[in-house]
């Protein structure tokens, strides 16, 4: 048989990995009251746990290195992510999301594991590791019970555009086909959301009804709640999440789905100088988890770069005096 020391690392490794498996399925698939992926029992105390399994597993001497402490407990995590990403368990877009958590969890527990190793302490370690290990079954339950918590939040952006107010808001009510080579939206392509299509818009006025299209079969159905013609235009919107095909988002991100929805939009035409208009779009969104302080930041980036896309595509028609159901 191979000496046990020279394979410490696959050791170090395997075990952390099947840790994560196991508690992936117990917060996933059973138990749904107590425990659930979208909570930060699961997101961070996980891979804070299996941080400190690899420690523990690991030889004294590699653990002297803070370095080791650190990065060695990714390697797991990284083999976690790309499994379930092949066999579909998750998407990519959640999966990106939390891995900033999963790799910070991660050190610090390699790093607490790391304090008790050094001091050569054998049985206090053994306890200590397992009590890190086993604490999110324990954190989990006490976390559903306070419940999730709702949020709102704003994304704000704007765009400067040289045009008559006439050719800007024509492409503000109405947004004609929008082709791929005019996507902008570089972020949320990455994260595989659905592209923009085109808006419309059955007349202008409170009232009205407008209906924003993306591919992948996901559609905003929208109504106009305030109308300043050539001014503003505020109106509600809904994505119904049970006529978005299952392929077209991640369940933990669906617009819609029981963590994150969109509420509002409103355009605004300001004049400036020099014949220019700034055209602000700004977003309410909310947030039901329990870590709207993480989940806010990335669901912002989503909506402002939606916007950004948006706002892109109006000045470039606007500005070339081409009408809103041209390419």
């Amino acid at each position: 048989m191979p000496s046990p020391s020279r394979n410490w690392w696959l050791l170090a490794i395997v075990l952390p990995l099947l840790f994560l498996f196991v508690m992936y399925g117990l917060f996933n698939r059973s138990f749904g009251d107590f425990f659930a992926v979208m909570g930060l029992a699961f997101l961070f105390g996980v891979p804070f746990g299996m941080g400190a399994l690899v420690i523990y597993l690991s030889p004294r001497e590699k653990v002297e290195s803070r370095t080791y402490r650190m990065l060695m407990p990714w390697v797991p995590i990284l083999f976690f992510f790309v499994v379930t990403l092949l066999f579909a368990w998750e998407g990519w877009a959640c999966w990106l999301m939390a891995l900033p958590l999963f790799m910070i969890a991660a050190s610090a527990g390699g790093s607490v594991a790391g304090y008790y190793k050094r001091r050569n302490d054998k049985k206090r370690e053994r306890i200590y590791v397992s009590v890190l290990a086993l604490l999110p079954l324990v954190i989990s339950p006490v976390e559903q019970l306070i419940g999730k918590i709702p949020g709102q939040y704003k994304a704000y952006t704007y765009i400067d555009i040289h045009a008559s107010k006439e050719n800007i808001w024509k492409n503000v009510t109405r947004v004609g086909a929008i082709a791929a080579t005019q996507d902008k939206g570089w972020f949320t392509r990455m994260l595989g959301f659905p592209r923009p299509i085109k808006a419309e818009l059955n007349y202008e006025g409170v009232g009205a009804y407008r209906k924003a299209i993306f591919d992948k079969g996901l559609i905003f159905d929208e109504k106009v709640t305030a109308y300043n013609h050539q001014r503003s235009m505020s109106f509600t919107i809904h994505a119904d999440p049970y006529n978005i095909p299952s392929t077209t988002m991640d369940e933990h991100v669906v617009i819609g789905g029981e963590y994150f929805d969109v509420l509002n939009g409103t355009y605004e035409l300001e004049p400036l100088s020099n014949g220019n208009y700034r055209l602000h779009l700004y977003s309410h969104f909310k947030l039901h988890t329990t870590f709207n302080f993480y989940a806010s930041w990335w669901a912002s980036w989503i909506m402002k770069d939606i916007q950004n896309n948006i706002l892109q595509v109006i000045r470039q028609r606007a500005e070339s005096g081409l009408p809103e159901n041209r390419i």
